[in-house]
């Protein structure tokens, strides 16, 4: 009989302590595809070791080029010319492989990559990947579930508007557009903090970029670029998940290796809620002695409340006092995990993108099961502040984003395990 992970928390933990957090998922991926633009050896420091970084290492070896997991270090040799094909068995795993789309069509004039996979929260389209790149002068069309561009004449500048400031869809266009020949505006570009970390890092390798953190990003060709070494930014996400478990659980957590101000609107949140946060030197501490206050939330593009957030958040307001509207603007599926959450005894109503939680002062372990990176953090986070043993199946997902979580965990004072299940088989 086959065997699955399992995490099982013992609620009624109150967090304390120090957690460091490593280099952001959201912005490893990239730099990696980042490093496809110069020949030569790239080292991008302080990657996350998770699952998602180990399939993109082997995208970019069936790329053609050397990959070295060293730690917290990706050591990417890239050729002269790179491949140009992008497989679907490890797209099919990995969203964030789409990103290979703007630096191979820059660097060979034509790529075919396959649809990508990756979490079910809803409904993400190429669309504007599609459109930017085009208005540069790219041919693009569809086949047999593989994208495939070409850029026979060579990419050039161009005057290119978001309908909405989609991160994948800047990330693309940022990558073909520092090969391309003359200027490209990019405008009501994403401003998240890992697309920063993408224009530092091209900015070392001799791009010419403008803008970076703004809405209207200026990219400027140039005939080629150079491998550097850099340094991954934190990730704000985890982060902030330890934050919000620390005022669930009533704790006081120190978080190390994230800067507080990625994470203003969220931390914000935390004091209405009635907690006490500290600001530091790429740290900050969440203290909580008190039940947490209801808060409403709105999940917005950066600098607004992230939406990889919104499971911590629902959990949050499962266990405030009060009510609290928590609205979700990015991902129509985001609110799939709502019903494990409503087996842990929360009490949440969804409507279309809002949610209505009536917070309890204790929740109820029970067995449910990650159906996304953060869902799986979230359930692990309000099964702290249940009764009796939560036990969250499908922990795939979280090994995506949390590297070290159930280690973390019990550092923190958790009683959790890590263990495997049998897994139910039916016979037909």
């Amino acid at each position: 009989m086959a065997r699955v992970d399992v995490i099982r928390v013992k609620g009624g933990a109150r967090l304390a302590g120090d957690v460091t957090v490593g280099g952001a998922k959201n912005s490893a991926l990239k730099l990696m595809a980042v490093a496809l633009l110069a020949e030569g050896r790239s080292v991008v420091a302080n990657v996350p070791r998770i699952t998602d970084i180990a399939i993109m290492a082997e995208v970019l070896r069936r790329l053609g080029c050397g990959v070295t997991l060293d730690g917290t270090e990706a050591v990417i040799d890239v050729p002269a010319e790179p491949g140009s094909e992008a497989d679907y068995d490890l797209v099919r795993r990995l969203r964030a492989s789409i990103c290979v789309l703007g630096p191979l069509l820059a660097r060979r004039g034509y790529v075919r990559v396959a649809l990508p996979g990756g979490d079910m929260i809803g409904s993400r389209g190429l669309d504007m990947h599609v459109s930017g790149l085009a208005r540069m002068g790219a041919e693009i069309s569809g086949e047999h579930g593989f994208v495939i561009a070409s850029a026979p004449r060579g990419l050039h500048g161009a005057k290119i508007w978001l309908d909405f400031p989609s991160v994948g869809a800047t990330e693309n266009i940022l990558m073909a557009a520092v090969l391309a020949k003359g200027v490209t505006e990019i405008d009501n570009a994403a401003r998240e903090p890992e697309i920063v970390d993408i224009c530092d890092m091209l900015t070392a390798m001799g791009a010419r970029i403008e803008g970076a953190g703004s809405s209207t990003l200026i990219v400027e060709g140039v005939d080629a670029l150079k491998p550097v070494r850099h340094q991954t930014i934190g990730d704000r996400i985890v982060g902030g998940t330890w934050a919000f478990a620390s005022v669930m659980t009533r704790g006081d957590v120190t978080v190390h290796g994230v800067r507080p101000e990625f994470l203003d609107i969220a931390l914000d949140k935390l004091v209405t809620a009635g907690a006490t946060v500290e600001p530091g030197d790429n740290r900050f501490r969440v203290r909580m002695d008190a039940r947490p206050r209801g808060v409403d939330i709105v999940t917005l593009p950066y600098p607004g409340f992230a939406t990889d957030l919104l499971p911590m958040a629902l959990g949050l307001a499962a266990v405030a006092e009060g009510s609290s509207l928590i609205t979700e603007n990015i991902f129509d599926g985001r609110f799939m995990f709502v019903n494990e959450m409503v087996r842990l005894g929360a009490d949440i109503r969804t409507d279309g993108h809002h949610a209505v939680v009536n917070g309890r002062d204790r929740l109820s372990g029970a067995p449910v099961r990650a159906t996304d990176i953060r869902a799986g953090a979230g359930l692990v986070i309000a099964g702290l502040c249940a009764d009796g043993v939560t036990e969250v199946g499908e922990v795939h997902h979280i090994d995506r984003g949390y590297p070290d979580f159930v280690s973390d965990l019990a550092r923190l004072g958790v009683e959790v395990e890590r263990t495997d299940v049998p897994e139910p088989t039916f016979d037909f």
